[in-house]
């Protein structure tokens, strides 16, 4: 006579084995793959709070229609003549003061804990960070619209055409995804939205106002030009004036993009430390 032993499973083996997945396993997602779902996901909390785009709709309009009426008829004998200068100086200023949004965005989302389970899913340790910058892109890009289109309306006309203004906003946006990473850093560094927000304030202001944005620096004193030259702003204002015109040269051009390349290059593995860290 033989016994026979029948091994039964427990219930929490069985549930386990039911509900796990047949076949391979899903490959790990690449860097792009990833940076671009986080991108998706910044854009999706657009749309679930769309008061999150009160930034890239009022200011533009603000700062132009106030700029261009408030300065035109001092500075340039008429806003006509004044709307040619400006524009493209005020589609600078515009985008790249909404740039600071992006540094309490993500320290809202460090506050929470949200960066805690990024750590923890097997993906390209900056995806959540880039991701998060290529959503305010788009944000970035409504603004532009915005401006250049009110542009228009008030009578600039660019003589570059269509392929000089797309490739000044994509310049632009170049430009504002790079030093998007200096926010990053302070959203890591700081502990609180408002102490992130008065940091980018007490670097904006000066940078924007002290440009060639509103006023040609040669009216200005010797001490102050100096500055305003080597500032990384009226830098990129030349550069996106020359290419609106039809005029830029490739040392304006050049000089913008190795203050992109250097934004990243400096503050990106800054950034990554300190996300490493902090998380």
């Amino acid at each position: 006579m033989t016994s026979t032993t029948v091994t039964t499973a427990s219930p929490a083996t069985a549930v386990g084995e039911a509900l796990a997945p047949s076949g391979p396993r899903p490959r790990r997602a690449g860097a792009v793959a990833a940076s671009l779902s986080f991108g998706w996901r910044a854009l999706l909390k657009i749309k679930h709070v769309p008061e999150q785009l009160f930034d890239v709709t009022m200011f533009p309009i603000m700062f132009t229609l106030m700029f261009t009426y408030l300065f035109g008829g001092a500075l340039a004998g008429s806003t006509e003549a004044y709307v040619q200068f400006l524009i493209p100086g005020i589609l600078v200023q515009t985008v790249v003061m909404i740039t600071m949004y992006t540094g309490l965005t993500l320290n809202k989302d460090i506050e929470k804990g949200v960066f805690d389970r990024f750590r923890s899913l097997p993906i390209w340790r900056p995806a959540p960070l880039v991701g998060a910058l290529l959503g305010d892109v788009a944000r970035y890009t409504i603004a532009s619209v915005i401006v250049m289109v009110l542009g228009l309306l008030l009578g600039f006309r660019p003589a570059g055409g269509v392929l000089g203004v797309v490739a000044a906003v994509a310049l632009l946006l170049l430009f504002s995804f790079a030093m998007s990473w200096v926010w990053t850093m302070f959203a890591m560094l700081l502990r609180t939205e408002q102490a992130v927000m008065g940091v980018s304030m007490f670097i904006l202001f000066p940078l924007t106002f002290a440009s060639n944005i509103f006023v040609d620096p040669a009216t200005m004193p010797n001490w102050l030009r100096a500055f305003v030259d080597v500032n990384p702003i009226s830098q990129l204002v030349t550069a996106i004036r020359g290419l609106m015109a039809g005029d830029v040269t490739a040392a304006q051009l050049g000089v913008v993009l190795a203050w992109c390349v250097g934004f990243v290059v400096l503050f990106g593995p800054i950034t990554m430390r300190l996300y490493n860290r902090r998380t």
